[in-house]
């Protein structure tokens, strides 16, 4: 599909250009979301045909994908995508529905000229106070320095909201914030990028693209002086934009398969973009029509200037092939699975990244799945994997009261994946480790020299499908601070809570009970979202809407703040917070940044917020 955007040039007042929704392929997003219920002799009797939903306008089509009985199945496509299948659906062109933000948004200096905002061509946004990709370094240890984060732990209990800032049309707010140069970086699942003044946040500039973005942004200063920024959507292309300008400089599809999607976001080490491939094919599972499963979880190095592929890991190394049908007659494939929801961690030293991987989609069950594992940079090579949990093979159908053998051998597959990245850490006399939890609520020291062995564990958490330690813990070199995912709702208050456990031995440091429900309605205490460490303060949020600061010496918290209610923002949209979930918090130049409002997975209050504190 040609790159065709939505911009936001700052002309005069401020101008949307070139739709999106021309360059979707509507046919193929029909066929890959809808056909199952809508077409065919097996189609759902409760679903109506195609032919059937010619009667409707195109604006009712959209209604029924945003705001009513296909939010849930619409909730992870774009908005881009909802517009193209509500003309396809229809048969009919669709009013302008483009969320065009005021003119007040947008920084006072793009007002009147014909080009966006630049940054001065000689300057290095990266050399100063920032926070890059998805872990802040190619070590993903999530951790901010007393000079980048320009706030001391005893700056933390007087953190004071300083502005708010309102994504349109979207019931989750942004990506993990990235902050450089004085900007800030954030995009979104209705597939926009988004671009603010650290300080104010006044808009810069916007580009959509063509399908949800979950994936933080990661940021290059190349050696002629270009910023560029890089991430992944959930149809799984990779781009490369001019961060300056917003515009794109390459866009690839590095997976073929209708279900593959890019969670993670891409790390840069020496002129390579590693990129892990995840995909929601498993969910797909709980409709006997649909024939699981042939999605292969992998890593693809591209060449960061060109978006040229260079190699391709699979993590499932057997082509899927036919299996047996199930009682539908649906012919069922297989082995599938292994989805890569972390952003891959380099090791220098040995020339390797780590990521860990998830459950198997289908049977059979394959080595690599749950799995930690060691891919060779220069040929992708999988050096040694270490699997924490066998068999295990999950999907919707699953949970199904009339699951089916075929299609899930064990209701109880646990669905442990590592969503999280891993830390590679020094433990002193020259030894590092490798530290990770996943979702057994288990925390692992692993070796790196001797194939992964396993060195020590530390349970933290209860864990399940939806819980344990989920998108990512910090280390400041001394400990590993881990949130803890697990909800109970028979009793919420041992749900969630933070860790901190010794990174040479493995012992625990100090456990601080969850938040509870108090006054919170609803509640949902767990705490899925990744933490944020700067010198002294860890800070990590809950599915209920609940900013929290922890002392690492303790666990004290030092500062708590509930960020599900509505706010004012600086752009003039209607914004509200909600689910904390995915992304973590930022810390740059005295200022914090966080996201709050989730509708997947979990996400029990939508939002539409990005949220900056200081110290008042």
């Amino acid at each position: 599909m040609p790159g065709m955007v939505r911009r936001a040039f700052l002309l005069g007042a401020w101008l949307l250009l070139a739709a999106p929704a021309a360059a979707q392929d509507p046919e193929a997003l029909f066929k890959t979301y809808c056909a199952t219920c809508h077409e065919g002799p097996r189609a759902d009797a409760r679903a109506p045909s195609l032919e059937k939903m010619r009667s409707l306008t195109a604006e009712h089509v959209l209604e029924s994908l945003e705001r009513g009985s296909m939010r849930a199945r619409a909730a992870e496509r774009s908005r881009a995508q909802r517009r193209a299948l509500a003309v396809h659906v229809s048969g009919k062109p669709l009013a302008d529905t483009s969320n065009a933000m005021p003119r007040a948004a947008y920084c006072a200096a793009g007002f009147g000229g014909s080009e966006r905002t630049r940054l001065p061509a000689s300057s290095n946004p990266l050399a100063g106070p920032a926070w890059n990709g998805w872990g802040n370094g190619i070590g993903n240890t999530r951790v901010q320095s007393a000079q980048g984060a320009g706030l001391r732990a005893e700056d933390v209990p007087r953190l004071t909201l300083k502005w708010a800032f309102g994504f349109p049309g979207a019931t989750s707010a942004g990506t993990q914030p990235v902050v450089a140069g004085g900007r800030l970086y954030a995009a979104t699942a209705e597939g926009e990028l988004y671009v603010l003044d650290a300080k104010s946040g006044c808009l810069h500039w916007t580009l959509e693209v063509e399908a949800s973005i979950r994936t933080a942004i990661t940021l290059e200063q190349r050696t002629g002086g270009e910023l560029v920024a890089y991430f992944g959507d959930q149809a799984a292309d990779v781009y490369a934009i001019d961060a300056t300008a917003g515009t794109i400089l390459w866009k690839v599809d590095v997976d073929e398969h209708p279900h593959a999607a890019i969670t993670a976001a891409p790390q840069l080490y020496n002129g390579r973009l590693y990129v892990s491939v995840s995909s929601r094919e498993e969910s797909q599972v709980v409709d006997p029509r649909y024939p699981c499963c042939s999605f292969r979880g992998s890593v693809v190095a591209l060449d960061a200037k060109t978006g040229r592929q260079l190699w391709k890991t699979y993590t499932v190394t057997e082509t899927p092939v036919p299996t047996t049908k199930n009682s539908t007659g649906t012919q069922l494939s297989g082995p599938a699975g292994g989805a890569i929801w972390n952003t891959p961690t380099i090791d220098i030293k040995r020339g390797v990244l780590y990521v860990g991987t998830g459950n198997n989609f289908a049977p059979p069950s394959t080595r690599m799945s749950d799995s930690l594992l060691a891919i060779e940079l220069e040929s992708g090579r999988v050096r040694w994997a270490r699997q924490i949990t066998e068999n295990d093979i999950w999907n919707g159908s699953c949970r199904a009261p009339n699951r089916e053998e075929a299609a899930c051998p064990n209701k109880d597959a646990p669905d442990f994946d590592f969503t999280g990245s891993a830390l590679l850490v020094d433990v002193g006399n020259g030894r590092q480790l490798i530290v990770v939890g996943n979702k057994t609520g288990i925390i692992f020291g692993f070796d790196p020299d001797a194939e992964g062995k396993i060195v020590w564990e530390q349970r933290v958490g209860q864990g399940s499908s939806s819980g344990g330690v989920f998108w990512g813990s910090a280390t400041d070199g001394v400990n590993i601070y881990a949130a803890n995912a697990d909800f109970f709702a028979d009793r919420p208050a041992e749900s969630g809570g933070m860790n901190a456990v010794d990174l040479k031995t493995g012992r625990l440091v100090w456990n601080t009970p969850g938040a509870g429900c108090a006054n919170t309605i609803p509640c949902k205490p767990s705490q899925p979202a990744a933490v944020t460490l700067i010198p002294g303060v860890v800070f990590s949020g809950t599915m209920d809407g609940r900013l929290r600061a922890y002392s690492t010496r303790d666990g004290k918290v030092l500062w708590e703040v509930d960020t599900a209610r509505e706010f004012t923002t600086v752009n003039g949209v209607k914004a509200n917070g909600g689910s904390m979930s995915n992304g973590g918090a930022a810390v740059v130049d005295g200022m914090l940044y966080v996201n709050s409002g989730y509708s997947h997975h979990g996400g029990i209050l939508p939002g539409n917020v990005l949220l900056a504190f200081s110290a008042e």
